[in-house]
């Protein structure tokens, strides 16, 4: 691929992440809605509230809907009054800022390299109670950067200030950081596609959490059709 063509498929992939919708806001009553308010009923049955404050949220490939996952639990939780953070730990190809939308000027990487401290870098949105910090500056060496301490030092810090805190992480079998990540939170939510990942990436992936001793604490079903019969009110 040449760089032309890279450059255009890095655009056809933004155009994509400013096309999703905070389907929790715009369709509160949707099928889709009610799913991740059900998820955030059984992260609190999981004790997510309180041994489980930040939540790590990866998948095993590309494309399996982390993100989206990610800004509509905030959403849901903040509904609850929650105070929701939600980093954009994706130091590779970040996508919370397109979603909320914020700028992306300053972020997580300039926390990590010592340029800001982490009150400079958190922005808020228009959703009450909910603050987002962004991925910042690209590095040239993100698995190098959250392998600091600097990591682990922001996660203890902030959560003094937040009932929640949600981490968007890199999937985990192309690069290692969700890896390195995972040891830093209280828990780890593994999204999974239907219909598109293989079942094989799964379990490697599962795999690799249990190595990297993260706590998982469940595993989403994306994408996976349902019937209207599925739902007793419309």
């Amino acid at each position: 691929m040449d760089g032309k063509q890279e450059k255009k498929g890095e655009e056809t992939m933004r155009a994509g992440d400013r096309g999703m919708s905070l389907v929790c806001l715009e369709e509160p009553r949707s099928p889709i809605a009610e799913a991740y308010r059900t998820l955030r009923t059984n992260l609190q049955f999981a004790g997510f509230e309180q041994d489980l404050k930040s939540l790590l949220i990866t998948s095993a490939d590309p494309g399996e809907g982390k993100t989206t996952t990610v800004t509509n639990l905030a959403v849901v939780m903040a509904q609850t009054g929650k105070r929701v953070l939600v980093i954009d730990a994706d130091l590779r190809r970040p996508a919370l800022h397109f979603r909320f939308p914020v700028t992306n000027l300053r972020g997580l990487s300039e926390v990590l390299s010592g340029e800001r401290p982490f009150a400079e870098v958190i922005q808020r949105v228009d959703q009450e109670n909910i603050h987002v910090m962004t991925s910042g500056t690209l590095p040239p060496n993100p698995s190098e950067l959250l392998h600091t301490g600097q990591m682990r030092e922001l996660l203890l810090s902030v959560r003094t200030h937040y009932d929640v805190i949600l981490l968007d992480a890199p999937p985990i079998l192309p690069v290692t950081d969700a890896q390195i990540l995972a040891r830093h939170a209280d828990g780890v939510l593994l999204v999974v596609r239907s219909g598109k990942v293989l079942v094989n990436h799964v379990k490697k992936a599962q795999g690799l959490l249990q190595h990297a001793g993260a706590n998982l604490v469940g595993t989403l079903l994306n994408h996976k059709r349902m019937t209207t019969k599925s739902y007793y009110y419309d």
